[in-house]
């Protein structure tokens, strides 16, 4: 008997699980794309490949989100934008929430958030 085949999400949790950070990318166009899917968008004629992404990306869009210290405290919601494309929701981390800017240099790393395997963005610093 066969393993069962693991959906997208399944497949990127696991990768994450791992510490890899993996991107699907389109075997017709060369197309990247976040959020796992089962077609490219826009081709449901075409495959998606995994590979490892390159963890670089800029800040598009932040927000603060304000909690109470004794509930973890502020933290910077993200929005970046990958060098390969795609835009992916996350957070900051190792840097005031304040001073997450648009237009920041950020490199990836996975970790453990809130009891999850995530991806997670750090300033570059130059």
């Amino acid at each position: 008997m066969s393993e069962p085949q693991l959906g997208p999400k399944a497949q990127f949790d696991a990768f994450l699980a791992e510490g890899r950070f993996m991107l699907q990318r389109s075997t017709r166009t060369g197309a990247f794309s976040y959020y796992p899917r089962m077609f490219p968008p826009g081709d449901a004629g075409a495959a998606l490949e995994w590979v490892p992404a390159s963890g670089c990306g800029t800040v598009h869009a932040v927000t603060v989100t304000r909690r109470r210290p004794d509930q973890g405290g502020d933290y910077a919601v993200v929005l970046v934008e990958l060098a390969e494309g795609p835009r992916m929701m996350s957070t900051v981390v190792g840097v005031p929430p304040g001073d997450v800017r648009i237009g920041m240099a950020v490199s990836a790393r996975v970790t453990e958030l809130n009891g999850v395997m995530a991806v997670v963005f750090e300033a570059v610093t130059q």
